[in-house]
């Protein structure tokens, strides 16, 4: 199990979950066989149950095909955690602070590239405006894994990466993928 240093133990709030707690959550959460078990898996698309997640945090159960992935994103200032429970996830993300708001393409400097396999039972936390992918890389397996948010997401930023260049290329809010 890996967890981001400091950042990702601060309270957003005095009465929200840490990013560490988010992370036990999910992990729990996915020892739950039964619950892994209800999910209808797709072979064509990601499919997704949404879950009580604690202290007022979003989260969700997500079934992964073979070959899917979200691209590039991020979850804005919501801090989270997630945990793959069967399969295998690659994350791979951005190991420095973005600005948060007024660009629409970015030039990344070197050595700013950061890749992670997450096996049954490894996750991370992560904090605010952490951007990221995850992908299913395998050819024939699904993989399920665990989400978790606090606040509940207001936004996500979507990117496309050409090289060194991120460019913003659109802001969906929750009435977009609920």
């Amino acid at each position: 199990m890996s967890a981001s240093p400091s950042p990702v133990s601060v309270r957003t709030s005095t009465s929200g979950p840490t990013a560490a707690e988010l992370l036990d959550f999910v992990r729990r959460t996915a020892a739950d066989a039964a619950l892994l078990a209800s999910l209808p898996l797709d072979p064509e698309g990601r499919t997704w149950t949404r879950l009580d997640g604690p202290g007022g945090s979003e989260a969700w159960l997500i079934g992964w095909p073979p070959g899917t992935g979200t691209g590039w994103h991020d979850h804005a200032d919501s801090i989270g955690a997630f945990l793959t429970a069967s399969g295998t996830l690659k994350e791979h993300s951005l190991a420095a602070r973005l600005p948060t708001d007024g660009w629409r393409t970015l030039e990344l400097t070197e050595d700013i590239d950061r890749s992670r396999e997450l096996t049954p039972g490894r996750g991370r936390a992560f904090g605010r405006h952490h951007v990221h992918e995850v992908l299913n890389e395998s050819a024939a397996e699904h993989a399920v894994s665990v989400h978790a948010y606090y606040p509940p997401l207001p936004q996500i930023r979507r990117y496309s990466r050409t090289g060194a260049v991120l460019r913003l290329e659109q802001t969906e809010r929750p009435e977009d993928w609920q």
